[in-house]
């Protein structure tokens, strides 16, 4: 079982920046696609940030520019850096591996961005 362990969330105002972390119980080498999504009251959870297994970074439109996923495989931990929070960016974020063909989710953690 693997398991995911998010940090970072918080209550911030446009216009700041806010550092996610996820901590993984496997290692998060190029053999598993690791990343970030999030959900927002009453809607569907929706990618952010993800690294494939080939390590090509991709972005959702609404945060390119201003988010940037990275990983240290050394400590098997996946970074979400977040600049220029807009409060549609309040949502929970879960972070996301997927390995062995199956898919593991973090418990989430609250981002608020006020306005």
């Amino acid at each position: 079982q693997v398991q995911l362990v998010e940090s970072g969330g918080g209550l911030v105002q446009a216009g700041e920046s806010l550092s996610l972390s996820c901590a993984a119980s496997i290692s998060t080498s190029n053999r598993v696609a690791i990343g970030w999504y999030r959900q927002a009251p009453g809607k569907q959870r929706d990618l952010v940030a993800t690294i494939s297994r080939g390590g090509r970074e991709n972005y959702a439109d609404s945060v390119k520019g201003r988010f940037t996923i990275s990983k240290d495989n050394a400590k098997n931990t996946v970074y979400l850096q977040m600049n220029d929070l807009k409060p549609e960016d309040t949502a929970v974020y879960y972070c996301y591996v997927r390995y062995v063909n199956n898919d593991y989710w973090g418990q989430g953690t609250q981002v608020t961005v006020s306005s």
